[in-house]
């Protein structure tokens, strides 16, 4: 189902994948710097969780500005919050490379503003820890802050996510987190030897069963 969700003065797409059955949880899912919603991962990662009764809502928005993906991020959760086609009780927040930045740094924003449990978690698909070769610097503000629960899912080779950082950093999260490497992918989750669609394979199914064990004993 098409939407268009206002922001500011235009809207962003966003498209829902939504369940047969009723679905009381949802997952508001981004792409990366490039792309956008219709990256293939995030298609078949949507029609994934779709079918196992999860609603998706995957929204695209353009500009290499955090800030400004951001609050876009923050503007499609409150839209999701205050929809009455789908009165959900939680969501959680999901994005590839740059916009898992984004879900992380809105998490940690409304976390800061106000204690409702809308947010569930959050999962974060080759999560961009620094700039390739660039490890001194690490983006890990937002995930120390976060409490909620935290998922990565990276290539055990993404050339910007180095795994003993990434381990690093989930060591000193407050947050429960899980990590899932994938063996030898990049950054983009390539994998030689493996077709694309075996990895999203391995990836859908990880990020499925880790909401499950997340979503408050309501069994999907």
């Amino acid at each position: 189902v098409k939407a268009k969700i206002p922001f500011g003065n235009k809207y962003l797409d966003a498209v829902f994948s939504v369940p047969e059955k009723k679905s009381t949880y949802g997952v508001i899912l981004t792409h990366g710097a490039g792309g956008d919603m219709n990256f293939p991962h995030l298609v078949s990662l949507a029609a994934y969780l779709a079918s196992h009764g999860v609603l998706c809502l995957r929204f695209t928005c353009k500009g290499l500005n955090i800030a400004y993906r951001t609050k876009a991020f923050k503007t499609v959760v409150e839209y999701l919050k205050l929809s009455d086609d789908y009165k959900l009780s939680g969501v959680f927040l999901a994005g590839r490379s740059m916009g898992s930045r984004a879900a992380a740094s809105v998490i940690r924003h409304l976390s800061q503003e106000d204690d409702d449990d809308f947010i569930q978690g959050l999962v974060c698909l080759s999560y961009p820890l620094h700039r390739p070769k660039l490890q001194s610097k690490l983006r890990d503000e937002d995930l120390l802050f976060i409490r909620c629960p935290v998922l990565f899912v990276s290539g055990s080779a993404d050339e910007m996510c180095e795994k003993q950082l990434l381990e690093g950093v989930a060591s000193k999260m407050k947050a429960p987190k899980k990590i899932h490497w994938i063996d030898k992918a990049n950054h983009g989750m390539a994998v030689k030897g493996r077709t694309t669609d075996d990895v999203m394979e391995e990836i859908n199914a990880q990020v499925f069963s880790w909401l499950r064990q997340n979503i408050e004993l309501e069994r999907m």
